[in-house]
């Protein structure tokens, strides 16, 4: 069984997206890696280089903005024709593995390498918001989504990238992990977010309301959302330790929190609980 895995990126660096701790935390599962590199204003390339690693294969395409949001997959699709292997597992730039869940994916990624009547293989989701210690579960963050593939030229992304498809019209055909995908797009400091969001809407791919050309994004009160009490992929630990708002609401929560089981603990699990008002 070989495993490609598979990402695109572009302005890692200035955007501060954790891409490096994204590729190393599934490159032990993986047989080769194809990252797809934009062309960029910062050293995303050297940061990539800098994981040293022989697996890693670059490729390297102009991104045609003018595309908005299916620019996304189009070149997602375009890392992907450049998988070999059995299964193309898929992180974005932002999306991390946790250490634990190594040797299940790559079981059941065995268990169902020979059953045609699997596509793909799905995680549940992490939404980390504004800490690394609390998580989005409210209306329009999706909690489920594809991150492994089977490679046979039959599915591709689409849209924004967020998902994949059959190419026949045909629903994917898929089986849970069990695993978590850790989704930190929404951790940083808030300089860097209210550029980041600003970016995404010269560009085309969200409208924002007022607040978008604020100097810093306002995250608003973090004990709206639900705590995360769990352990997170050891690739995360320096940038969890460096991050200031996240270390204040760990030390309230702890406080908070000094006689609950998973505080101690750190297991790692979610709410099953949805909120159905979107939080803005």
């Amino acid at each position: 069984m070989k495993i490609s895995g598979f990402t695109i990126i572009r302005n890692a660096v200035k955007y501060n997206y954790p891409v490096s701790e994204s590729i190393r935390s599934v490159l032990p599962v993986c047989d080769e890696f194809v990252v797809n590199i934009g062309d960029c204003e910062d050293g995303t390339a050297d940061l990539i280089a800098g994981i040293k690693s022989d697996k890693i294969r670059i490729i390297q395409n102009t991104w045609d903005m003018s595309q908005k949001s299916e620019m996304l997959s189009h070149q997602t699709n375009l890392a992907l024709a450049a998988c070999t292997g059995d299964w193309a597992f898929y992180l974005q730039s932002d999306e991390v593995i946790h250490e634990d869940d190594r040797d299940k994916l790559r079981n059941t990624m065995r268990r169902y390498k020979d059953d045609s009547q699997v596509d793909a293989l799905r995680f549940q989701w992490l939404h980390f918001y504004g800490s690394y210690f609390r998580y989005r579960i409210d209306s329009g963050w999706y909690q489920k989504q594809d991150r492994i593939i089977r490679n046979n030229g039959q599915i591709e992304s689409f849209g924004d990238a967020f998902g994949f498809r059959r190419k026949d019209g045909q629903p994917l055909r898929r089986k849970n992990t069990g695993c978590f995908v850790y989704h930190y797009g929404w951790v940083q400091p808030q300089d860097v977010m209210a550029q980041r969001r600003a970016n995404a809407e010269a560009i085309g791919f969200v409208a924002l309301n007022g607040d978008a050309g604020r100097e810093e994004y306002f995250y608003g009160d973090l004990n709206r959302f639900p705590v995360y009490f769990g352990t997170h992929p050891k690739v995360m630990e320096p940038k969890i330790q460096a991050h200031p708002l996240s270390q204040q609401d760990w030390q309230n929560i702890k406080q908070k929190y000094w006689w609950f089981p998973a505080r101690w603990f750190r297991v790692r699990y979610k709410t099953g609980r949805r909120v159905k008002e979107k939080i803005v």
